[in-house]
């Protein structure tokens, strides 16, 4: 999904690569918590928990991504998130609305609408959402 997306970070521009599902889940334990160390991450997770090994194993391929940077405190490493939250969504969902529903944000409400995933009312607020951003 991200093929086409860049990130600008450390001044250089940088491919984002599409997360597993995964991934993901790691990268909102480390948004959640502001970073960590991977024993600190993993006591965070609610459910199972995945194994020490498998969550370091997805840490790393995020910091390959450029999704992570690792910062060493003595013999360990504490990761930290290169892309914030608000940033990923903005790329997931550009990428997301592009793949499969032709760039029209407007085919992604309809679609919602079509399902009723999204209610009149809940329309109407976003009308008056886009209305009150128009005049800020």
């Amino acid at each position: 999904m991200f093929t086409n997306l860049s990130y600008i970070y450390d001044e250089n521009v940088t491919e984002m690569e599409k997360l597993t599902q995964q991934e993901e889940e790691a990268m909102q334990l480390i948004w959640r918590n502001r970073g960590g160390f991977i024993k600190e991450l993993l006591d965070t997770m609610s459910g199972e928990k995945v194994p020490y090994t498998t969550l370091a194993s997805t840490i790393k391929n995020l910091q390959r991504k450029g999704y992570v940077k690792a910062v060493k405190y003595a013999n360990a490493y504490r990761y930290e998130a290169v892309i914030d939250e608000a940033e990923y969504k903005k790329l997931f969902m550009s990428g997301f609305v592009s793949d499969y529903f032709r760039n029209s944000y407007k085919e992604l409400v309809s679609f919602f609408a079509k399902e009723e995933k999204i209610s009149a009312d809940e329309l109407d607020e976003i009308v008056r959402m886009i209305k009150e951003n128009k005049s800020n």
